[in-house]
């Protein structure tokens, strides 16, 4: 599979491209790959929103894989802690990406961020659903409102993408490994997610609202595709089973224990 173009790599600037000398080789060599919707991401100089689901905390690095091997370096939102990694932390500041200050008075910081960085060309990753996937099969949650509030601040298009095996190399909230065999990252890029009705209108709660689940039904379309099953009919929200917002769910809810994850399929 070729790399990124030359462009990509410009846009990318040098930490960026010194952390994807030496990820994707690995990435390369430990996981396969099945790209779908290329064609969808938009060239360099463009500014976006990518929307993904989050199922692994190894899936950013599949999703950027994805990303970059379609031309474009990625810019993610990254919760704030990241950052404060010894070493890993001041490599992910000088590629650009955007810490995340969860439930704080900096929050907005990686808001005002985000839009900067779309207007001034570039692509921003963000996870809807702010956190890895409680849904008991893993489909994707009921998603907060920041990568419909990006794109309509900015007129960008969001562009929505499913992903898929990530949680076969390391499971949701778990810190044991498994490379071997060897595992199939599934990534689809679909098509903008048409938001064209809500651009004239105030961008106020109902907008939001209406942007992000069209959002979240794009993400979980492509996903059961990916998946060969059908999705739940109602995203599963945390709030309503009484989990935290973010982090490790330390005990689920009676009637809501994960189930076990499917092999690596399709």
């Amino acid at each position: 599979m070729a790399g990124p173009g030359p462009d990509a790599r410009a846009e990318a600037g040098f930490a960026f491209r010194f952390i994807a000398g030496l990820l994707r080789p690995l990435l390369m060599a430990f996981t396969r790959q099945n790209w779908r919707g290329g064609e969808h991401i938009p060239p360099p100089g463009t500014g976006v929103v990518v929307a993904g689901n989050h199922i692994s905390h190894f899936d950013p690095l599949s999703f950027a894989h994805f990303l970059w091997d379609n031309g474009r370096a990625t810019r993610y939102l990254a919760k704030s802690g990241v950052f404060r990694v010894p070493v890993f932390g001041r490599l992910i500041t000088a590629a650009g990406q955007i810490p995340v200050y969860r439930e704080s008075r900096d929050a907005s910081q990686a808001y005002r961020a985000a839009v900067a960085a779309v207007r001034s060309g570039e692509l921003v990753a963000i996870y809807p659903e702010g956190t890895i996937s409680r849904d008991p099969g893993l489909w994707p949650m009921v998603g907060k409102t920041g990568a419909a509030r990006v794109a309509l601040e900015t007129g960008c298009d969001v562009i929505p993408v499913a992903q898929w095996g990530a949680n076969h190399v390391l499971p949701p909230y778990s810190k044991r490994i498994r490379l071997l065999p060897r595992k199939t990252m599934y990534v689809t890029a679909g098509p903008p997610v048409d938001l064209d009705d809500l651009r004239d209108k105030p961008v106020d709660g109902v907008a939001l609202r209406v942007a992000t689940d069209r959002i979240m039904a794009a993400i979980t379309a492509q996903l059961a595709e990916i998946r060969g099953e059908i999705a739940p009919v109602e995203r599963f929200d945390p709030k309503a089973v009484g989990l935290p917002p973010v982090g490790d769910p330390k005990q689920q809810p009676t009637g809501q224990q994960p189930e076990q994850q499917p092999e690596e399929q399709p």
